[in-house]
């Protein structure tokens, strides 16, 4: 079927180049493809819609210190530049890769002198502010408290986790949304007519050419423009100076043969990701459980660390519903220990399908928790004597061991004697389920409290204690 092919063709009140005479820019194409007004910025309708609480800020000159979260590519950085052009104030642009401390507090005490002589506004734009350390977000804080500086930091992580809490307190969060990619087809067809960008110097590209691109870029509107960019100049190149063709989706197969899966092992998408492997297994979800595993398999994700929490959860959420769920955790860390990758991985699969569709129960889990809450509590008895060991003559006088019955003596395996201290005597900790082998549990923990109440009632020994 003949793909419909989206030709660049000048905006209206803007000449396109003819083909061949316009020299490339030295800067990326997603550089100078960046919005210079807020008209342009897509895909975060709920901040900057009409009307919409940030956009009314924008526009009133009243935007106050701000944190801009949003992964790679949503636009932080365009837009803290859209409103440093909207304001009517002195505006500086660091990185806090780059910026020191010191020239930062210089900076902050030029602001407060200016605006207690001439009442003017310093903005400061501080991108990557997460990669600042505990001590120069502390050196912030009395600057932005006072209002000698409105700070608009941006940052790919979360808050919550990367900015001390005083810091956060006085900053507005506006959270930016991942580029959606009917949003990045709409950025690549701008792209392709606009002069800043390829109107008149890149082939056409099909429609489904875009989308793929737009899929690729997973969001990131720089990338996604980087990429047509890529596309364009491999496919003129390609040509040999000939009529170039249409980009279809093949043909971008063999111009961008790999990108990288977006993954950071140490920042938040790390913990989103085991986060969903862990919650499909505990909802027996298999296939979305191999999913999550492959997903971070491939972005490089230790494998090791999937396999501890493989047998975290193997304890955690199946418990004694399934008792082999353990040394099947086990076996595949080891597994993978002895093989290495990319074999072991096989492993790992192997155990998180097992993982995922046999039984469980938390029951165990709850019951260890109920454990430590008891201990926490601050009671805690002394071991009843029955069952304290009598090494010595002195001991024994002061009746350790009295009164202790060794289970196996007994007809039926098991001992009357109580092992709970006496204030504790009714507590339940663990309770099973009927899942699984826990029904098994349940039955016999049921026949055990039912013999030692009548071993209590003096009945004499009726047996049924392993039933």
């Amino acid at each position: 079927m003949c793909a419909d092919l989206f030709r660049p063709e000048p905006e209206p009140g803007r000449s396109a180049p003819t083909a061949g005479s316009q020299a490339p820019s030295a800067s990326p194409l997603a550089d100078r493809m960046r919005p210079v007004e807020l008209g342009e910025v897509v895909g975060q309708d709920d901040l900057l819609g009409p009307g919409r609480p940030l956009r009314r800020l924008i526009e009133a000159d009243a935007v106050p210190s701000i944190i801009l979260w949003g992964p790679p590519g949503c636009g932080k950085t365009t837009l803290a530049r859209l409103i440093a052009a909207q304001a009517r104030a002195r505006c500086l642009e660091y990185s806090a890769v780059a910026v020191g401390t010191k020239e930062l507090k210089e900076t902050m005490a030029e602001a407060q002198k200016l605006r207690h002589a001439t009442g003017r506004r310093t903005l400061i734009f501080l991108d990557e502010i997460h990669r600042f350390n505990k001590g120069q977000q502390d050196a912030l804080l009395p600057w932005v408290e006072r209002g000698d500086v409105t700070l608009i930091g941006a940052t790919t992580e979360n808050p919550s986790f990367e900015l001390n809490a005083a810091l956060l307190s006085r900053l507005r969060l506006f959270v930016l949304a991942r580029l959606a990619p009917a949003d990045l087809v709409a950025l690549l067809r701008r792209a392709l007519v606009d002069p800043r960008g390829l109107a008149g110097a890149g082939p056409p590209f099909t429609d489904e050419a875009l989308e793929a691109l737009a899929i690729l870029s997973e969001g990131d509107a720089r990338s996604c423009l980087n990429l047509l960019e890529t596309a364009a100049l491999a496919a003129a190149a390609a040509t040999a100076g000939g009529d170039v063709p249409p980009v279809t989706p093949e043909t971008l197969a063999e111009l961008v043969r790999r990108r990288l899966l977006r993954y950071d092992k140490a920042g938040e998408e790390h913990f989103n990701l085991i986060s969903a492997l862990h919650k499909s297994l505990r909802n027996s979800d298999a296939q979305a459980a191999l999913y999550w595993l492959g997903r971070m398999l491939a972005g490089g994700e230790d494998p090791l660390y999937i396999a501890r929490r493989l047998v975290r959860f193997a304890s955690e959420d199946v418990g004694l519903a399934d008792p082999t769920a353990l040394p099947q955790a086990l076996a595949a860390r080891d597994a993978m220990q002895f093989i290495g990758q990319p074999e072991g991985e096989l492993a790992l699969a192997q155990a998180v399908v097992y993982l995922a569709l046999t039984p469980k129960s938390n029951a165990l889990y709850t019951a260890y928790g109920a454990v430590l809450e008891e201990t926490r509590r601050g009671l805690n008895p002394p071991v009843p004597l029955q069952l304290r060991n009598a090494p010595t003559s002195m001991m024994k006088g002061l009746g350790y061991g009295a009164d202790y019955v060794y289970a196996h003596d007994t007809a039926e395996g098991v001992a009357a004697m109580p092992c709970l201290p006496p204030e504790l005597a009714d507590r339940e900790f663990y309770t099973p389920t009927r899942r699984g082998y826990e029904a098994t549990l349940a039955d016999r923990l049921a026949r055990l409290a039912a013999w030692r109440l009548r071993k209590a009632g003096g009945d004499g020994g009726q047996r049924g204690g392993d039933g």
